[in-house]
């Protein structure tokens, strides 16, 4: 089975929707993935992230914010996908059989919910991708602008 890891910097609203959205998205393919998020710090699942993820029937009460030390087997991913540029930067080496990428998504607390599913629209779109290329046995995009579906709109 495919492992993929959606980092960011506190694990509370970006990784948690891009989590979601790929699992989805694995099993509307028929695709094995197993899916983690975390953060390079834990704080709380936000309360907006839940509700926009909500409207699509995605339900995200069940998570937890949570760092790498608690994933399981948390330097055995086959893909560690950063959503944040401070995530980037502090995410930690992993052995050369872990591909990278880098996908940054503008944090969208504080803003209004408008704010909070346009960024959901742009994460669903990108991990979309990144699932469809895994369905095919594709190389996955490597950064968000190479994202067919990016290059679309």
């Amino acid at each position: 089975m495919t492992r993929v890891l959606i980092l960011c910097t506190h694990n509370s609203a970006r990784s948690q929707m891009a989590q979601a959205l790929t699992r989805e998205a694995a099993r509307r393919a028929g695709l094995a993935l197993e899916v983690e998020s975390a953060g390079t710090e834990a704080t709380r699942v936000k309360d907006e992230a839940k509700l926009v993820m909500a409207e699509l029937g995605l339900d995200l009460s069940a998570h937890t914010s949570k760092t790498l030390q608690d994933v399981p087997d948390p330097q055995n991913f086959d893909y560690v996908i950063t959503v944040c540029d401070s995530a980037a930067e502090a995410c930690p080496v992993y052995p050369g059989k872990t591909t990278r990428r880098h996908y940054p998504f503008v944090d969208p607390s504080g803003g209004s919910l408008d704010r909070w599913r346009e960024v959901r629209g742009q994460i669903q779109t990108q991990f979309e991708a990144f699932v469809a290329a895994l369905a095919k046995g594709e190389p996955v995009p490597a950064t968000y602008a190479d994202s067919p579906a990016v290059q679309a709109s």
